[in-house]
């Protein structure tokens, strides 16, 4: 744990952490001794202790010899803090969705990042309203779950290809076999296309740089994937020993693999 990045990432200057972090160890204090237990020039302390008055961080007292300080309690002031972080971000939602304009056009646009496109695909399953399409390995779909469920819960039909070894049990699934998974290069792909109207994929960690797009050729060609996936697994679902049992023994595992999450696993 980073507390001077992580104070840093709430607004915090470095010698204002600084000297918070030290208020916590160590107080009352005066900025004497701040200076010293901080590591800080002196002239900065009382800089940084204006601030950090100001930001309603720290108390003070006159003491007869010196101003004594000590630190707001952390409960207390992460609570405030987090408090006017929700009422700003409600503004600015409020805010920016009243001048944004949605468009239509069709081009195909990359970002890249964990927590962005993870963010975007759960965005898109939140405002699917018929149907959502996916190919989901076991990470992503546990990062993406809960709002799997929610879409499921008000009515939306998901259909669902899992490359890796965990069950969904939410819709239609199908279960790629993890080498073919591996051959194909699905391993680490996450595929959403909600409503035939918009496509995300996204290609290997680290990176996991993402595609989005709403041109309809695009959409299609990632919705049919899906579905001939699953529409595939529900007829390899249905075929008996005597016809599996005249195919090459490698394709009967492949075969019995695929039918795995149509014999058991998946949900209505």
């Amino acid at each position: 744990m980073d507390l001077l990045t992580d104070l840093g990432a709430i607004g915090f200057t470095e010698y204002e952490a600084k000297v918070y972090l030290a208020l916590l160890r160590d107080h009352p204090a005066t900025g004497y001794q701040l200076s010293k237990q901080a590591g800080i020039p002196r002239s900065m302390v009382y800089e940084a202790l204006g601030r950090l008055d100001a930001r309603g961080a720290v108390m003070k007292t006159e003491d007869p010899k010196a101003t004594l300080y000590r630190p707001i309690p952390p409960q207390a002031l992460l609570d405030r803090l987090a408090n006017e972080h929700r009422a700003r971000l409600e503004t600015l939602y409020q805010g920016l969705e009243a001048i944004y304009t949605e468009r239509d056009e069709g081009h195909l646009w990359t970002f890249s990042g964990e927590g962005p496109v993870l963010t975007y695909a759960r965005n898109m399953l939140a405002n699917a309203r018929h149907e959502a399409m996916l190919v989901l390995t076991d990470e992503n779909m546990r990062a993406l779950y809960d709002v799997i469920e929610a879409a499921h819960q008000r009515g939306v039909a998901i259909g669902a290809l899992m490359t890796g070894e965990e069950d969904l049990q939410i819709g239609q699934v199908a279960y790629h076999p993890p080498h073919e998974s591996e051959l194909h290069k699905l391993g680490e792909s996450l595929v959403v296309v909600v409503d035939e109207q918009e496509v995300l994929i996204a290609g290997e960690r680290p990176t996991f740089t993402a595609t989005v797009t709403t041109d309809s050729n695009m959409v299609q060609i990632g919705r049919q994937f899906v579905w001939m996936e699953l529409f595939a697994h529900r007829i390899f679902a249905q075929l008996g020993p005597d016809l599996l049992s005249r195919l090459d023994p490698a394709d009967q595992v492949i075969f019995k693999m695929m039918a795995r999450g149509l014999t058991g696993k998946s949900r209505d």
